[in-house]
């Protein structure tokens, strides 16, 4: 094991890496906030310290994603699985309309099975057959009179696949789950019905899930769901509708003054998120003999790097290397296999460049 006071490069795909400057100003305050006497973990939800960090948190998303006054923000739990369910739940069940679901990996596919037992939902296009390799490329032909959203999942983590835009499907609201790739660069809102992420990947501990939704869609609340299954509910009450997981929202709201301070802002970040991706890519593709990409190259994540060996049985070697060299987390998802490296927001530069000098050296004594 790994002295504690050494940090490793953790390549992990989520619960993922944090910037170390929030995790050492969450030490720091742990045991008490300044001035306040107790830990975040310990005051009230409907109190005056935490409704701070919950303003921070949410005003904190508004301005740096410039969401609009005709947008809510919900912080939840229950994270992709419960919206899988929610999201059908709210806009398909009882309407005369289909869902159109657009299945580019493991987790579309999840969210397709979820709704098809709500609802008339429809695969509109499905990349399983050629493995997960590729995305769609031509707009949707859809009627906003036929189907009541189109979802789809920006960044396929597992199979490291990822939307270079949003998809065109007409008039029909897009639903994405963006999990793995929020906050990793600019985008517009406008073109989202509602855009949601667990934030254990790019932004924030597990236990929280971000929900940017356009009010206009949000159903009336007399309706006959659960009550937490209602976003008029979460709406109504400023996100507080049950307590919210406080710490989550907590270090959200660290995240993202880091995100808009230290760390220069999402264009910034998204410039440094495509260099990183970029030094991995061009390893691989160099070394042609060695190892396989997963996703056609005009697909590939800029989030979650995944590729094979030509040789299944260098995987492990290359693992153990890894992690001699302090790299971690690098065993690919079991259904794909290999090796997936995640390059979140918070991975710095340096650890994607150690990373791809040690696969230039294994690549070269192994090649």
């Amino acid at each position: 094991m790994h002295h504690h006071s050494e940090r490793v490069y953790n390549f992990s795909a989520g619960p993922a890496v944090l910037p170390k400057v929030v995790l050492e100003r969450i030490a720091s305050e742990m045991i008490s906030l300044p001035g306040v006497g107790s830990s975040i973990l310990e005051v009230s939800h409907r109190g005056k310290v935490f409704t701070e960090y919950l303003n921070r948190a949410r005003d904190g998303l508004r301005n740096t994603l410039k969401v609009p006054d005709e947008y809510e923000i919900l912080f939840l739990q229950g994270g992709s699985r419960l919206q899988f369910a929610m999201l059908p739940m709210n806009f398909l069940r009882g309407t005369q309309k289909k869902a159109a679901y657009a299945v580019t990996g493991s987790w579309g596919k999840q969210a397709l099975a979820e709704a098809e037992r709500l609802g008339k939902a429809e695969c509109v296009w499905s990349g399983e057959d050629q493995g997960f390799v590729d995305l769609p490329t031509a707009p949707f032909q859809l009627d906003a009179n036929d189907y009541s959203y189109f979802y789809y999942v920006s960044n396929e983590t597992i199979q490291g696949l990822q939307f270079p835009g949003e998809p065109q499907a007409g008039d029909v609201p897009l639903i994405c789950d963006a999990s793995s790739d929020f906050l990793h660069k600019p985008i517009d809102i406008n073109r989202y019905g509602i855009i949601y992420a667990c934030a254990q990947k790019n932004a924030g501990p597990a236990g929280l899930t971000i929900v940017i939704i356009r009010k206009e869609m949000i159903p009336s609340g007399n309706s006959d769901l659960p009550g937490y299954l209602d976003y008029h509910a979460h709406a109504a009450n400023g996100s507080l509708f049950n307590t919210p997981p406080t710490f989550a929202i907590y270090v959200f709201a660290l995240v993202i003054e880091w995100l808009n301070g230290e760390a220069g802002g999402l264009e910034r970040m998204y410039e440094l998120n495509h260099r990183k991706a970029k030094l991995l890519y061009d390893v691989i593709d160099r070394f042609q003999g060695v190892y396989r990409g997963h996703a056609k190259a005009e697909c590939r994540s800029v989030m979650n790097v995944v590729f094979n060996f030509l040789d299944e049985s260098l995987k492990e070697k290359f693992l153990m290397g890894a992690e001699t060299a302090g790299l971690t987390s690098l065993a690919g998802h079991r259904s794909v296999g290999g090796i997936r490296a995640s390059i979140y927001n918070a991975m710095p530069l340096e650890g994607v460049e150690k990373l791809a000098d040690y696969m230039f050296d294994f690549a070269e004594s192994n090649g």
